[in-house]
């Protein structure tokens, strides 16, 4: 069995680069930090947002009940220096920004020749500092265990000072050599409940991590819904499962990020409070967030 929490140092590379460091200080050795994928949701107002809260200030009231959150729009382009030095500006110090790598790396040139959008996407990620978590490369369905070549060539192109995942949408993928790429370049195998991979597949998987951090996105089934100012499907059950997954990795990683989609169960905010509540994390509530507000 590879060591799993180690990973391969034949070519010297380490994830233990300053950035790195610096995001296992503030986040604690084996933190699991719980978001989002995204925040700017008009359904959420009222049942998350107080009434009244304007999608200005959704950034800076979500950031009161949740520490980290994935950012969806870096997949469709590049953000502006400004737009990325305004998210950090209107979250406190120890919030953290997981950003999904661009469209146009991983769906357009498919890893291929991109070494230039890479070098353009990481000088406007890092406009976030310290609140820069780990990056996503988000690959698409029809990216299959054909193009490992593209991957495998890709992978030493990332600086070794930053977090990276990977997230396949082909369970083919999930087989012991690409997990022992993935070990070498220290990038961690994103763990989706969706509905590629089977949910008891990914929390075995995540006994052995690939990384010294580990990345979790509940996807959901039913893309279908689209009303997210209320939980629709009951999957306390589903929560409870991957409560005790997330503290066995826990122990194995120094930090875990967690990002619940809306489609997951109809309101992400609802599931996040009931995953926190679990695992015996400090829950805001609705009811406290007008609160918070009103002390400002």
């Amino acid at each position: 069995m590879i060591d799993t929490c180690q990973g391969s140092q034949e070519d010297g590379r380490s994830r233990q680069g300053p950035a790195a460091r610096q995001h296992a200080a503030s986040a604690q050795p084996g933190a699991i930090r719980l978001g989002s994928q995204g925040w700017n949701y008009d359904g959420w107002v009222g049942p998350f947002y107080p009434a009244g809260t304007r999608p200005a200030r959704f950034l800076s009231t979500y950031a009161r009940a949740f520490n980290t959150v994935e950012v969806d729009s870096t997949f469709y382009a590049i953000p502006p220096a400004a737009v990325v030095q305004g998210w950090r500006a209107r979250t406190p110090d120890d919030f953290t920004f997981a950003l999904k790598l661009p469209q146009q790396i991983t769906h357009k040139r498919r890893l291929r020749d991109a070494g230039d959008l890479l070098l353009a996407f990481l000088d406007s990620a890092r406009e976030l500092g310290s609140k820069l978590g780990p990056i996503l490369i988000q690959l698409g369905p029809d990216f299959g265990p054909a193009e490992l070549p593209a991957l495998a060539s890709f992978l030493p192109l990332l600086p070794p000072e930053q977090d990276f995942a990977v997230e396949f949408r082909q369970r083919r993928w999930i087989n012991e050599g690409v997990l022992a790429l993935l070990r070498e370049h220290r990038v961690a195998l994103a763990l989706s409940d969706g509905r590629w991979v089977p949910r008891n597949v990914l929390q075995k998987l995540a006994e052995e991590p690939t990384a010294d951090f580990a990345y979790v996105r509940w996807m959901g089934p039913d893309r279908a819904i689209v009303d997210y100012s209320r939980v629709q499907v009951d999957l306390a059950k589903d929560v409870m499962s991957w409560a005790r997954t997330l503290r066995g990795l826990a122990g194995r990683v120094r930090a875990v990020y967690g990002y619940v989609n809306n489609h997951f169960a109809g309101h992400s905010p609802a599931t996040l409070r009931m995953l926190a509540a679990e695992l015996g994390q400090p829950v805001v509530r609705p009811d406290e967030m007008g609160e918070q507000l009103r002390l400002l």
